[in-house]
């Protein structure tokens, strides 16, 4: 018998995956890029505007669709429980930084002070509706997939990928927009770039459907799990797993 031989987990104990770690961080750096960087400037394509960071906060959904699907929804709620946290860190230290006093003797300060409080000083309407469109919409995305799997059985995944994400993403543009910018846009413009804003990820999600597939199909392989949210406690508030 080899000495080498690992001994198995005990019946209940946390079963610790490969990739999951992994997956958590590429959703936590996507959230923090897409809300940092890409706030500060706006496009234009084909003759529509649009927030930079919409190019690449859906692809957060792409991976809370990837944890649910794989991992289940107390996996998916632990992360996003972590990138709620990175967003809470990264908003108190863009306020603490922009407003420690500046070093009066260093010449750059004059430059770099006013490029923080352009790209990094947003208004309170806009860092509460962020955290809380982010925060509804992803629980609510992670929620829909994992019924819509019991109910089809682990078949069509596309259709849980998008209906879910439709939902998810409704409900952050919802919160978002009239939260940040109500009173302040005129109120058809502030629907219509809800409405585009929303179809616009949705079309994200559809668009990379086929690397989703292939994503999950391998973390399913490689983690041996596939897991299905029956006896699940879909309370957001918690961090049990």
């Amino acid at each position: 018998m080899s000495t080498n031989a690992q001994p198995l987990p005990a019946a209940g104990a946390p079963r610790n995956y490969r990739y999951f770690d992994l997956v958590m961080a590429g959703f936590v750096t996507v959230l923090l890029c897409s809300n940092l960087i890409g706030p500060g400037k706006t496009c234009i394509l084909f003759g529509i505007t649009f927030g930079a960071g919409n190019l690449f906060f859906p692809i957060s959904y792409i991976f809370g669709d990837i944890l649910t699907e794989v991992y289940g929804y107390a996996k998916a709620r632990l992360v996003i429980w972590a990138g709620f946290g990175a967003m809470l860190f990264a908003t108190v230290m863009s306020y603490i930084v922009i407003n420690m006093p500046a070093d009066p003797n260093e010449p750059f300060n004059t430059v770099i002070q006013p490029a923080l409080e352009t790209v990094f000083g947003n208004t309170w309407r806009i860092v509460v509706a962020s955290m809380l469109a982010f925060w509804a919409g992803d629980f609510v995305n992670s929620f829909v997939l994992a019924k819509m799997k019991v109910w089809m059985e682990g078949k069509h995944l596309w259709a849980r990928t998008i209906g879910s994400t439709a939902m998810g993403q409704g409900v952050d543009s919802l919160i978002f927009y009239p939260v940040a910018f109500y009173g302040i846009w005129d109120t058809s413009t502030l629907f219509a770039v809800v409405a585009f804003n929303w179809m616009f990820k949705v079309g994200v999600e559809i668009f990379f459907t086929p690397v989703t597939y292939k994503v999950v199909g391998f973390l399913k392989r490689a983690e041996g799990v596939d897991h299905y949210d029956r006896s699940t406690d879909f309370t957001p508030f918690s961090l049990k797993t």
